[in-house]
């Protein structure tokens, strides 16, 4: 997936405008310091796993980088 970069900060989101209808929701999270370290699981896998979810309806993707010193990634999954 391409994720547009600014040379200061980049903050976007990727939502899926849908009228499914789900019962559950999970997220899942990494963060990423200096592009060198990186933490956690922003998996689809993960989200579903954390919200106990096991039909998958729609999926949101929310990234945001300040300097290229500090990002943050999480994923959402809407299901059932």
């Amino acid at each position: 997936m391409f994720y547009p970069s600014d040379l200061i900060a980049t903050s976007m989101k990727i939502l899926t405008e849908s009228s499914v209808s789900y019962s559950k929701v999970g997220t899942s999270k990494a963060t990423s310091i200096l592009g060198l370290v990186a933490t956690g699981d922003c998996s689809i896998k993960a989200a579903a796993a954390n919200g106990g979810i096991k039909n998958i309806k729609y999926v949101d993707y929310d990234a945001k980088n300040t300097l290229g010193v500090y990002g943050e990634y999480t994923t959402t999954v809407y299901g059932d």
